[in-house]
C-alpha cells in the first residue's frame, strides 16, 4: 500500500511539474518574439496594428464569436456551397529567363506569381505544400501548382507578404533556398520566421526599400491585414504589399492578402512610378450570406477599386480557386469581379488561366474615370444576377 501511495504521489509530482512547465513554456513558445525595435504609428514596441483600424481584423469575419467560427471553419455546417475536390490544371514550364523590357506572368496558385522580366525571375508568396496549415493540418488545395517545382527556373527574388500558411510556407521557402539562392524581401519580423528554415531574408518596414540589383528596387508598402503562426504571436511581425520598382516599362505591384481598410493605400504604392502589373486578391471574401468583403479580404468589389486606385495598366486576380478559406462558390470570385469592373468602366483586370503564361504589355497611359467609393460600387453590384452568386 505504501508503494502505491508513493508511486501515485510521484506521478501527480511529474504531472505537476508538467503542467507547471506547460504553462511556463508553451505561451512563450506560442507567443514568440519575431521583431524588437521602436514604437511607429503601426508598432506599439511589443504588436503590429493598422494606423486606419483593426477592429474589422480582430472580430471574426463572418461575426459571433471564435470558437463558432473555427467550429463552421472545420466542419463546413454551414450551408457553403460546394467545392471540387480537385480541379484540372494544365501545368506549364516557363522560359529560363525573358530579357529586357518584355514581361511575362504566370499563376502558379493562390497568391503565388512568377514573374519574368530584365532577366529577373521573381516569385510571389511560394507556397507548393499541399495544405496551408500548421502541423500538416488546414485547408488542402484543389488545385495543384501550375508550374512543378523543378520546373521552375532559377529564383532571383522571393516576395513574402506575412506569416499566415498560405502565405509564408516554410517547407517550400526552405527548397527554393537550398537550390537558389534567392534574395528575400519581406517586412518586419518575418524574417524570425523564414530563419527556421535556413533561409536569410531582408524584413523592412512599411515605405522602406531595398535595391536588388542596378534600376531594380523593391519598396515595402502599406496594406491592411494581421498577421500570425499560433494563436497567441498575433500581430507579432508585420504584413504588407510590395512595389517593385523597374528601369523601363513600369513597376509591379503586388498586394500580399489585405482587406480594404482606409482604401489609401493603393495611391501611396502608385506614387512610387506607374504601375505595369498588378496582383490583386479577390477571394476569401464571404463567411455569410451575401458578404461583400471582410476585413481582411477584399472581395471582387474592392478589388475592383483598388485597381482603379492604382492606375494599374493591367491586374490578375490571385488568392481565389486554390485553397478554400471561406463560404463563396469556386468560381464566384472572378464571377463577380466582372461585374464590378463593367461599374468601375475599368478594363485589363480579369482572370488569367493557372500554368498560361501572360504576355504583359508596358505600361501605358489608363483612360482615366471617376473614382468611385465603396458604397457606390455596391449600390451598383446590388443586381438579381449578383445576388444569385453564392
Amino acid at each position: 500500500m505504501a508503494l502505491v501511495l508513493k508511486v501515485v504521489a510521484g506521478v501527480i509530482l511529474l504531472l505537476v511539474v508538467a503542467i507547471g512547465l506547460t504553462v511556463t513554456i508553451v505561451p512563450r513558445f506560442l507567443d514568440r518574439i519575431y521583431y524588437e525595435g521602436p514604437a511607429s504609428d503601426h508598432f506599439d514596441g511589443a504588436r503590429f496594428f493598422n494606423p486606419d483600424g483593426d477592429a474589422d481584423t480582430v472580430r471574426p469575419p463572418g461575426g459571433g464569436g471564435r470558437g463558432g467560427f473555427f467550429y463552421r471553419q472545420l466542419t463546413g455546417s454551414d450551408g457553403r456551397p460546394a467545392w471540387p475536390a480537385r480541379v484540372a490544371v494544365a501545368r506549364s514550364r516557363p522560359a529560363t529567363r525573358v530579357d529586357g523590357e518584355r514581361m511575362v506572368a504566370t499563376w502558379i496558385g493562390h497568391a503565388t506569381v512568377l514573374v519574368q522580366t530584365q532577366g529577373l525571375n521573381i516569385l510571389t508568396d511560394p507556397v507548393w505544400s499541399d495544405r496551408a496549415g500548421p502541423l500538416g493540418l488546414g485547408p488542402r488545395r484543389v488545385a495543384a501548382p501550375a508550374v512543378a517545382f523543378d520546373d521552375l527556373p532559377p529564383i532571383d527574388l522571393v516576395l513574402v507578404s506575412h506569416n499566415h500558411y498560405d502565405h509564408l510556407d516554410k517547407a517550400t521557402l526552405r527548397r527554393l533556398w537550398r537550390r537558389d539562392r534567392p534574395t528575400i524581401v519581406t517586412s518586419l519580423g518575418n524574417d524570425s520566421v523564414i530563419a527556421q528554415t535556413g533561409a536569410r531574408a531582408t524584413a523592412l518596414d512599411w515605405a522602406r526599400s531595398v535595391e536588388v540589383r542596378p534600376g531594380v528596387t523593391v519598396a515595402v508598402t502599406r496594406n491592411h491585414h494581421w498577421g500570425s503562426r499560433w494563436f497567441s504571436d498575433r500581430n507579432r511581425a508585420l504584413w504588407s504589399s510590395f512595389v517593385v520598382t523597374l528601369p523601363s516599362g513600369g513597376n509591379l505591384f503586388f498586394a500580399g492578402d489585405t482587406g480594404f481598410g482606409d482604401g489609401r493605400w493603393p495611391a501611396e504604392a502608385a506614387a512610387l512610378g506607374p504601375i505595369r502589373l498588378a496582383l490583386i486578391p479577390i477571394g476569401a471574401f464571404r463567411f455569410v450570406p451575401g458578404q461583400m468583403s471582410s476585413g481582411s479580404h477584399i472581395g471582387p468589389a474592392e478589388a475592383a477599386l483598388v485597381h482603379q486606385r492604382l492606375g494599374a495598366a493591367r491586374a490578375l486576380p490571385i488568392h481565389w480557386g486554390t485553397f478554400r478559406l471561406s463560404y463563396e462558390g469556386y468560381d464566384t470570385p472572378p464571377r463577380m469581379l466582372a461585374a464590378a469592373m463593367r461599374c468601375t468602366g475599368g478594363t485589363g483586370f480579369a482572370p488569367a488561366p493557372l500554368g498560361e503564361p501572360q504576355e504583359i504589355a508596358p505600361y501605358a497611359a489608363v483612360p482615366t474615370s471617376p473614382q468611385m467609393e465603396r458604397a457606390a460600387i455596391l449600390s451598383c453590384m446590388d443586381t438579381p444576377a449578383v445576388r444569385a452568386l453564392r
